[in-house]
């Protein structure tokens, strides 16, 4: 077989794969259930730039569910984007689980400036009908 000829200009990839863009405000996702803790930052248009979860900081079983795990994931996800130059954020905090204080208690001694928090848990206009009550 005959070698393919390379284009002109090229050359490969140079450097590393993602580049390093300064991003000067985001938006902080908190989703927090019973059994783990997932912050996402994101920036203005919806792109993910960091994320981080209880289960990836190494708490495993029920500690996940925990707002000491809950800290420590939000304290990892913000971490990689403050070294990007993020100063403002938006926060939206969305479940009911246990970690939605402890994680915004870490973005906030994180030094970001928050221009607002907002609840988007999703609530039902009395959609699904219950399962029926239990009789013991």
């Amino acid at each position: 077989m005959a070698k393919a000829i390379p284009k002109k200009g090229s050359r490969g990839r140079i450097g590393s794969r993602k580049s390093i863009r300064k991003i000067p405000k985001g938006v902080i996702h908190i989703q927090a259930s019973f059994n783990n803790t997932i912050v996402t930052v994101t920036d203005v248009r919806g792109r993910v730039v960091s994320w981080s979860s209880a289960g990836t900081c190494g708490f495993k079983g029920t500690r996940r569910g925990t707002p000491f795990a809950a800290q420590t994931a939000a304290a990892n996800a913000i971490r990689a984007v403050v070294d990007q130059g993020m100063q403002r954020a938006e926060v939206m905090i969305k479940g009911p689980g246990l970690g939605r204080d402890a994680a915004l208690r870490a973005i906030r001694r994180s030094g970001i400036l928050l221009t607002f928090v907002r609840d988007v848990t999703p609530m039902p206009h009395n959609g699904c009908r219950p399962p029926k009550k239990r009789r013991v």
